[in-house]
């Protein structure tokens, strides 16, 4: 009888350390897919910014012929995102658009007849709200990443992240130049 308890008890502890690993298992399972859905929404609103540039292009380019640089640059980095084939490649990508758009937008400040054009403004509005989404969608894929790196390293989570072979994942960084300050010029006329 007592030889009995033991191993009804030797069970249970058994059954109780394989229900915690599986629950430790999914519970990795699901963050690592948190992370890629996160990337995937991040990518839809990038599309979505990549289809409006060449509209916002468009529309600058009849008031700003002595602004090419900048439109250039613009373009420049949206065929960079077109060539990007890695993960790093399309965050470089994706931040060259946006300190083009950046400079974009500091431009259009010289042009009161583009600034009061009515599809401009349209673009602009249009494009300035994606990038608040995408700064909102990266902060929550940053989120995503953070949680997981912290769980694959935790104990008991990182036996079994071993066993799974998960490997940390890097958070969307800034380039160092986007933490300088920004130079701000004002025209008096």
């Amino acid at each position: 009888m007592a030889a009995t308890i033991i191993l009804l008890i030797f069970l249970a502890i058994i059954i109780a350390i394989i229900v915690y690993g599986i629950i430790i298992f999914n519970g990795l399972i699901q963050l690592k897919h948190n992370i890629t859905k996160n990337w995937s929404n991040i990518d839809v609103l990038l599309k979505q910014r990549y289809d409006e540039l060449p509209k916002l292009v468009s529309v600058c380019e009849g008031y700003m012929k002595h602004e090419r640089a900048t439109l250039e640059n613009v373009t420049k980095a949206r065929s960079q995102l077109d060539n990007a084939g890695s993960q790093k490649e399309v965050h470089d990508a994706n931040n060259a658009i946006t300190s083009a758009l950046r400079s974009l937008f500091a431009v259009v400040e010289n042009y009161p007849d583009l600034k009061a054009d009515r599809s401009f403004r349209q673009l602009q509005s249009r494009v300035s709200e994606l990038e608040n989404q995408i700064a909102d969608r990266r902060e929550f894929y940053n989120e995503s990443v953070n949680m997981f790196n912290i769980r694959i390293e935790q104990f008991p989570d990182v036996i079994i992240a071993n066993m799974m072979r998960l490997e940390p994942r890097e958070v969307w960084q800034i380039e160092p130049e986007h933490r300088e300050d920004v130079e701000l010029k004002f025209s008096f006329a």
